[in-house]
């Protein structure tokens, strides 16, 4: 029965680690201070739990610009966390289904979050779950209900439970009380030019010469269009170079650089 148990606990690590990583495809590379500062901050959380004798649940809000890391730093703490259970619940993973079916399928994450000693639930991009409409203040009462219900409900004794939510609209998640949810709020903000210069020394696909000259034109950028921009530019004018630049045998060229940058400007 132990070994079943160990198996059983293995098997869920290993496909809690498949998914986190799937989240954060580029993996993470270091952007500064800043963010640095809120993952450390995170895993005071993760540590909050774990110790804590009266925190079962712990609640935190990631939020920043689309594409400025969010659901990769949540991935990554996840990883980092050690926890049997890791679980991400998001619009992608319920496409087509309809509101009441959507609420049934959060609540049996949190009914099997439950049943683990140390867990962590990951709500990501919370204003598509809610199915938050572009024009005017529609979104899903129901869901919105259904997470704020399981955002103050506590694990069962013995079990403890980090709830980590990102969104990238803050002021509508706001003004529906979903942040009031969230006993801890971070912003993940885009990056800045020493922080897309640490990025870019790090992936090493710009000569020595372009690297400051790259990271000036970055300025307030998210890190997710950074990666972006620098797999078009690793095609080369020509699309031959694809394979090169990122296993070092050619640089991007900074003109080629530029001409990819306006293109994704405008």
């Amino acid at each position: 029965m132990k070994m079943l148990k160990w198996l059983q606990f293995e098997f869920l690590f290993t496909a809690s680690i498949v998914c986190a990583n799937i989240c954060r495809l580029n993996g993470m590379v270091s952007c500064g201070d800043r963010h640095k500062l809120i993952y450390e901050n995170a895993m005071l959380l993760v540590e909050l739990v774990k110790l804590s004798t009266g925190s079962s649940l712990v609640t935190c809000l990631l939020e920043g610009p689309s594409g400025s890391g969010k659901t990769a730093l949540a991935a990554t703490v996840g990883i980092d966390s050690g926890f049997p259970f890791v679980k991400f619940v998001s619009a992608e993973t319920m496409i087509g289904l309809d509101e009441q079916t959507k609420c049934a399928r959060i609540v049996k994450v949190f009914e099997d979050a439950s049943k683990y000693s140390f867990s962590i639930v990951i709500l990501d991009d919370l204003e598509r779950l809610l199915e938050c409409a572009a024009v005017g203040p529609q979104f899903s009462e129901l869901i919105s209900q259904t997470l704020l219900d399981l955002l103050k409900q506590r694990p069962p004794e013995g079990m403890k439970l980090l709830v980590i939510g990102t969104t990238s609209k803050v002021s509508f998640m706001r003004s529906v009380g979903v942040c009031s949810a969230f006993s801890f709020t971070y912003h993940v903000p885009a990056l800045k030019t020493d922080e897309v210069k640490e990025v870019l020394e790090q992936l090493n696909v710009f000569t020595e010469d372009d690297v400051h000259a790259a990271a000036e034109a970055l300025n307030d950028m998210p890190i997710k269009k950074l990666y972006m921009l620098l797999e078009m530019a690793a095609q080369g004018e020509r699309g031959g170079a694809a394979e090169a630049i990122p296993a070092g045998r050619e640089k991007i060229k900074i003109a080629h650089f530029y001409d990819c940058l306006q293109d994704i400007v405008h």
